[in-house]
Formats: C-alpha cells, sequence, structure tokens
C-alpha cells in the first residue's frame, strides 16, 4: 500500500472551542484574565482553581450568559455569534435548571423541544443511563441534590451540542455518580466532542484526553 500523499491530507482543523485574551470584571474588580484556551475535537480541557478563581464565571462567559470585557472567542474557527452558542454549547451550572413541579421525563422532553436533542437519542433511554429509570414520573422537587444532578447529566447527554461545559460535575454524586460522568465524557469526547470541566482538583482527572488550565484568584494575587 502507497504512502499517503501528504499534499492530498486534509488540513488541520480548527479548535471546536477557542478564546484568546478573555478578561471579565465585576462591578469594575476584575475576576479573571487575560485568557487564552482551546478545545479540540477528541479532547477535554480541565480547568482548576480554589473558590474565587472564577471557574464558573469563565464557563458562563463561554456560553454566552455574561458578556467579557475584552477579548475573542471562536466557535470551529469563527467568531462566536449570538445564535451559535445554543446549538454549539451545552451548559450544565451548578443549579439544575430543571422545572421543580415537572416530571423528569417531562423535564427531558421540554428541554430538547428548546435545545433540540442527539440523534438516536431519547428522554427514556438518557433516565436510564444515568440511573433514574423508573423516576419517570416523579417530580422534580422530591429528587435528592445528587439525583437532580443525574437528571442534569442526562439533558447533557441529550444535548446535541459538540462542547459540553461543566461546572463541577462531580459535586453530589457518589462514587458510581462519578464513574458515570467518567464514561459519559468519554463516550462524547471519542464521537469528536469536547469538554471544558471546571473542578477544585479533589477528584482524579477523567480518564480522556486532557490538558489543564489553572486560573489562580486574582484578589489573592493582588493581596500577596
Amino acid at each position: 500500500m502507497e504512502a499517503p500523499d501528504p499534499m492530498t491530507e486534509a488540513p488541520n482543523l480548527p479548535p471546536l472551542l477557542a478564546a484568546r485574551a478573555l478578561r471579565f470584571s465585576r462591578n469594575d474588580e476584575p475576576v479573571f484574565g487575560p485568557v487564552d484556551l482551546h478545545v479540540d475535537s477528541g479532547e477535554a480541557l480541565l480547568v482548576h482553581g480554589g473558590n474565587g478563581a472564577g471557574k464558573t464565571t469563565l464557563l458562563r462567559v463561554l456560553a454566552g450568559l455574561l458578556r467579557a470585557d475584552d477579548g475573542e472567542i471562536e466557535i470551529d474557527g469563527k467568531p462566536a455569534a449570538t445564535g451559535d452558542r445554543p446549538r454549539f454549547i451545552g451548559y450544565m451550572g451548578h443549579l439544575p435548571a430543571l422545572k421543580q413541579d415537572l416530571g423528569t421525563l417531562e423535564n427531558l422532553h421540554f428541554l430538547c423541544g428548546l435545545h433540540g436533542r442527539r440523534a438516536r437519542q431519547v428522554p427514556g433511554s438518557a433516565l436510564a443511563v444515568v440511573g433514574l429509570g423508573g423516576y419517570e414520573d416523579t417530580p422534580v422537587r422530591q429528587l435528592s441534590a445528587g439525583q437532580k444532578k443525574r437528571l442534569s447529566l442526562a439533558r447533557i447527554w441529550l444535548s446535541p451540542a459538540p462542547v459540553w461545559l461543566l461546572d463541577e460535575p462531580y459535586a453530589n454524586l457518589d462514587l458510581d455518580g462519578i464513574n458515570l460522568v467518567n464514561r459519559m465524557l468519554s463516550a462524547h469526547l471519542r464521537t469528536g466532542g469536547g469538554a471544558i470541566v471546571t473542578t477544585h482538583g479533589a477528584y482524579a482527572a477523567p480518564p480522556v484526553p486532557h490538558r489543564t488550565l489553572a486560573l489562580a484568584s486574582i484578589a489573592a494575587e493582588a493581596s500577596a
């Protein structure tokens, strides 16, 4: 078999998500920045840092929920537009973003109606994947904190977005739940997706191709 001609090989693809010189302030006080990052297809970026380092704020800026003071964000090599974020980025924050009086299955159907659904996946199977089979009609307000986190994971699993932004996804989960997050990340990356995951560093890095980004508290640095 002949070696492939390098002139005919596919060019390098741009990162799924990239940011350059990103800065954010609140009430004229800097929270983070400047930050440079990128996430390629098939890899995760782990963002470490203590309380006040700006991990959650960084994800919210990338998701389009907050506006950066300065810097650029690109999606698939192009400047990020407002309409691109919902279909390209799946965000899971500290709050579950669920309707408390609806059942688990109703919540997933509602969210799929808003954001679309991954091909060949349905809400009922997503509940089974995260260990909530049998809870289809249970109102969210009756779930434990760990079960609500699992339901949020089901929502992310159903998302067609190629980039996942996961803010402390291991919080409120037992060992089985932590392994569930790792399996979901592995499956997502195998299909060409990417992820940015924040953590305090209390958990081992997920067993997936990854790089790390350390955020230091600007307030702590200023007082040092």
